[in-house]
């Protein structure tokens, strides 16, 4: 039996004593889009978050329960959370490209790590446009402002963005919230076609 790339063992989370998330278990396979349905305002995000620790900061919290991560448990203190959160990567609901152009919000993460390597990161770009479906439509303008794009194109950078640090995991929370039908369509494309190199964990708009 093939191990489960994420498993979330008895999770149960409350914020300031109000419950979010109560015995939650689950597996999730490599290599496929991986979707979390439910009632709104169920913890379908907040389960997400946990994913890659990014409710660390918030206060009057509790959890219980775990989450490995390949076997390894990703609330142990010895946790790298950096790195955690490099291999695990998430996209929002409301697209947020950086100020600047197509070419610097895909490469910004690579270049806050330190790398200068003008051949790679041109190969980056490339690469992680082309895997959000994206490149042919921006191939022409890199370094046009991201802002200029269309609601959904945003979404695909934002994705592409993510994928430029090649993430193991993709979280997406709700990424065609307010897209019309073409966009959702692309974005939903790409996504099939991501679940080939990563595994995704998704919380759909809408059960398709």
């Amino acid at each position: 039996m093939i191990a489960p790339k994420i498993r979330i063992e008895n999770v149960s989370y409350a914020y300031e004593g109000k419950p979010a998330l109560r015995n939650v278990s689950l597996d999730v396979p490599s290599n496929a889009v991986n979707a979390i349905s439910g009632q709104d305002g169920g913890g379908k995000t907040t389960l997400l978050r946990l994913i890659n620790r990014l409710n660390d900061l918030i206060e009057g919290t509790e959890m219980s329960g775990r989450i490995l991560l390949d076997g390894q448990d990703i609330y142990a203190p010895a946790t790298d959370v950096t790195r955690l959160r490099r291999r695990v990567a998430m996209v929002f609901a409301l697209p947020l490209p950086l100020p600047g152009t197509i070419r610097e919000n895909v490469l910004y993460g690579l270049k806050l790590a330190g790398v200068r390597d003008r051949t790679r990161l041109e190969e980056v770009l490339v690469r992680s446009l082309t895997q959000a479906a994206l490149w042919n439509e921006v191939r022409d303008r890199l370094d046009s402002p991201a802002s200029a794009l269309s609601g959904g194109q945003q979404q695909r950078l934002c994705i592409a963005r993510s994928l430029a640090l090649e993430p193991e995991v993709l979280l997406l929370d709700e990424p065609t919230s307010g897209l019309d039908p073409i966009s959702t369509g692309k974005v939903e494309a790409s996504l099939y076609e991501l679940k080939q190199r990563y595994t995704i964990v998704i919380v759909p708009h809408s059960v398709q």
